[in-house]
């Protein structure tokens, strides 16, 4: 099997418990990726949560200072004036309950996000089983139910991530693309980082960025050491 090959290849690349920096391993990353397409190089931390109490559950959305490299498509629930700057800022399908019945009836996901303002909720709520599980549900932690719709739109289209910390303390984020340059994919990196930490819960005592890794699609995980962040 080929992909066999080339990650077995890719794998000798990398010392297997080693720490490395974080401009070492964005260039291994770089090297590792065994993707023909343009690959997408994700961060992976593991936080020391216990996700079951309600007062350690993180989740969250950041702007990447250079973006993902992913152009996402997005739909906009909202009326009146909400609903003009949403179309203004670029939403690539917006509406109120027309949408909302097209999902329904349609089975109708052309999109990747969801943008609600608050009045719309309510009606989007009978969708929760079907957009609950694909992860689309817009939640005012992530800044996809707001009144200012054209923030929302312009944050998404420049690159705009979501985060959060699944059952065991595992939080995963998009930092950009094979292709980018290593400062630009430092930076996102650092910004994302940056978030993290700074979203400790205050009832977490000890360590609590257990440790990150990078990975591009399909190539093998590298470990960042800690120290190599400014937090």
């Amino acid at each position: 099997m080929k992909k066999g090959k080339k990650y077995t290849e890719a794998l000798k690349k990398i010392e297997k418990n080693k720490l490395y920096s974080k401009e070492e391993a964005i260039q291994l990353v770089k090297e590792t990726s065994v993707s023909r397409f343009d690959g997408t190089i994700e961060v992976a931390f593991h936080l020391n949560l216990d996700t079951k109490k309600a007062d350690q559950q993180l989740r969250g959305a950041i702007v990447l200072p250079h973006g993902t490299g992913k152009t996402k498509k997005v739909l906009v629930l909202a009326k009146g004036e909400a609903l003009k700057q949403a179309k203004e800022a670029g939403a690539d399908y917006a509406g109120d309950t027309d949408m909302i019945e097209k999902i329904e009836k349609e089975n109708w996901f052309d999109f990747d996000v969801i943008v609600a303002t608050p009045d719309m909720m309510p009606m989007l709520g009978k969708l929760g089983k079907v957009l609950g599980p694909k992860g689309l549900m817009p939640n005012p932690k992530t800044g996809t139910v707001t009144m200012d719709t054209k923030k929302a739109v312009e944050d998404i289209k420049k690159g705009r991530v979501e985060y959060r910390a699944d059952s065991y303390g595992n939080v995963h984020a998009i930092i950009g693309k094979v292709s980018f340059d290593n400062e630009k994919l430092i930076e996102n990196l650092n910004t994302i980082v940056s978030v993290i930490a700074k979203s400790k819960p205050s009832v977490v005592k000890g360590k609590y960025i257990l440790n990150i890794s990078l990975a591009s699609t399909m190539g093998p995980g590298v470990k960042v050491s800690i120290d190599s962040f400014d937090i």
